[in-house]
């Protein structure tokens, strides 16, 4: 449960109560930005809610671990859930309101849509996680709806849930900006991920092979390297380096995450790779001939 006591974040748990608070702060004229968040917070969250702080008044941080995006295969049950310390790191990072649904609230009885983004959905990530994005889809479009932000914050390390979001505000003309903002690191480059807590010590000490691999891949196709030598050679370093299963190693169109055709377009490098328990995933910009 949320401790009650910590502070002047104040939390909630059903809709009506955080529209009540939203709808206080539109009366006085105030901006509100939200950031979506499953909990297990680190400092990538922590960057997001500052980032959100310096874009307008008021911020929301919600707190949901959505059933609807874990295959049932998936690490669902085992998925961290530290609500107390959440609220704690949320409150000393200065958000005004967390919202923290039960599952009840979010999909109560009879509950039937499912949004889906087309030519998005089924790709890269989501040909390895079946309906992981509908869901994805599903619950931002209620938070969105819900909570009718000026602007809502995304991490660019899930690049491809970034350009989905973006795609479906823009088809479903939702009236909020979606802001990217650039992935965290530790010191020797990993992305920082709730999941990174799965990781052994040892693989911890292998997973910054990740994003070095997608650098040096993305600096070869730059330089007018072959884009399938590229990520081939990418995946073998992979698996040269502890990871018992690479899922993709892609060059897409920045925008659209259509397949790189030209290096004069826009691109980026993504890869989904499984080191012990953890299923990591990263990307990097791919630099643009001058």
């Amino acid at each position: 449960m949320v401790a009650n006591n910590i502070s002047t974040l104040i939390a909630v748990r059903d809709v009506d109560a955080l529209r009540r608070r939203i709808k206080a702060w539109r009366r006085e004229g105030k901006s509100v930005a939200l950031v979506p968040t499953m909990g297990a917070l680190h400092k990538g969250h922590l960057t997001l809610m500052d980032r959100a702080q310096k874009m307008a008044d008021c911020v929301v941080a919600s707190l949901f671990v959505n059933p609807k995006q874990f295959g049932p295969s998936e690490d669902f049950t085992a998925y961290p859930r530290r609500e107390n310390a959440d609220f704690e790191l949320l409150n000393t990072a200065g958000v005004h309101l967390l919202f923290a649904p039960d599952v009840n609230v979010m999909y109560p009885a009879g509950f039937s849509t499912s949004v889906r983004v087309e030519g998005l959905s089924g790709i890269l990530d989501g040909a390895h996680r079946p309906g992981h994005f509908d869901g994805v889809s599903t619950i931002v479009t209620k938070l969105l709806l819900q909570t009718l932000p000026d602007i809502a914050l995304f991490g660019e390390k899930d690049y491809q849930q970034l350009t989905l979001i973006r795609r479906l505000v823009a088809d479903l003309n939702i009236p909020v900006d979606i802001i990217g903002v650039p992935t965290v690191r530790e010191a020797d480059g990993l992305a920082l991920s709730s999941r990174n807590a799965y990781l052994t010590a040892e693989e911890r000490a292998n997973a910054p092979a990740l994003y070095a691999a997608l650098n040096t891949a993305a600096k070869f196709i730059s330089d007018g390297g072959d884009v399938a030598e590229a990520t081939a050679t990418a995946e073998a370093t992979l698996h040269a380096r502890g990871f018992r299963q690479v899922d993709y190693v892609e060059a897409r169109h920045a925008d659209t995450l259509a397949p790189l055709a030209s290096r004069a377009e826009p691109g980026r490098i993504l890869a989904a790779a499984h080191m012990g328990r953890a299923r990591l995933i990263d990307n990097v910009a791919i630099p643009q001939l001058k």
